[in-house]
C-alpha cells in the first residue's frame, strides 16, 4: 500500500476511536445520576476540531481530490458530494460544541441532546469515511501514477497523526489525556462518582 494510503487509513482509525469513545461517553452520561466529568468531553471535541476538521479534510481537498480530478473526469460527483460533506461535518462539530456546552450548563437537563449530537456527528463521518476508503481511494489506486503518489505522500506526510506522530502539534499527547480521563470502558480514567463518593 502507498504511505499516503496508509497515513489516510491510519488517521480515520485514530478519530474512529476518539468517535466510538464519545458515544459511549455520551451514553454513559445519559444513564448516569452523577454529574459527568466534563472535561473529556472537551478534550474529545477539541481533538475532532483540531485535527480531522483542521488538518485531514484541508489535505484531502486541497491533494488527493484536487489530483484525482485531474486524472479521472468521473470522479466529480464524489469528490463534489465528499468536499460538501467536509463543510456539513464542519457544521456538526459546531452543533456537538454548542450541546456540550449547554448539557454542562444545564445538567442533569441536556443529556438526550447532547448524545444526539454526538451520534449524528459520528455516524456522518463514520459514512463520509467508508465513502472515502470504498469509493474514492480506490479510484485513486486506478488512476494515479508514482509520481502522483509522490506527491501524496510528502502532502499528507506533514499531516501530524494523532497516534504515533508529535512533529508540529501534540495529538498523540492529547490522544493520551483522552484515555487519562475517560472512564472505563472508554478509557483509563476513575469512573465518574457522584460528590457522596458512589458510582455512576
Amino acid at each position: 500500500m502507498h504511505k499516503a494510503l496508509s497515513i489516510i487509513h491510519e488517521e480515520h482509525r485514530s478519530l474512529s476511536a476518539v468517535l466510538s469513545g464519545l458515544c459511549e461517553l455520551a451514553h454513559m452520561a445519559r444513564s448516569s445520576k452523577v454529574r459527568p466529568q466534563f472535561e473529556v468531553f472537551h478534550a474529545m471535541l477539541y481533538y475532532i476540531d483540531s485535527f480531522p476538521e483542521r488538518e485531514h479534510h484541508p489535505k484531502e481537498d486541497t491533494f488527493l481530490f484536487a489530483r484525482l480530478l485531474q486524472r479521472d473526469s468521473d470522479a466529480r460527483d464524489l469528490i463534489d458530494t465528499l468536499r460538501a460533506e467536509h463543510v456539513k461535518g464542519a457544521a456538526l462539530v459546531r452543533n456537538l460544541e454548542r450541546s456540550l456546552n449547554e448539557f454542562e450548563l444545564v445538567w442533569p437537563d441536556g443529556k438526550e441532546a447532547f448524545e444526539a449530537a454526538a451520534k449524528a456527528y459520528a455516524q456522518f463521518h463514520w459514512n463520509h469515511m467508508r465513502k472515502e476508503e470504498n469509493d474514492l481511494l480506490p479510484r485513486a489506486e486506478a488512476a494515479f501514477s508514482q509520481a502522483d503518489w509522490r506527491d501524496m505522500e510528502a502532502a499528507f506526510s506533514i499531516n501530524t497523526e494523532p497516534l504515533n506522530d508529535l512533529r508540529h502539534t501534540d495529538f498523540k499527547n492529547l490522544f493520551q489525556r483522552i484515555l487519562n480521563l475517560a472512564p472505563a470502558p472508554v478509557g483509563l480514567g476513575d469512573a465518574w462518582v457522584d460528590p457522596a463518593g458512589k458510582p455512576a
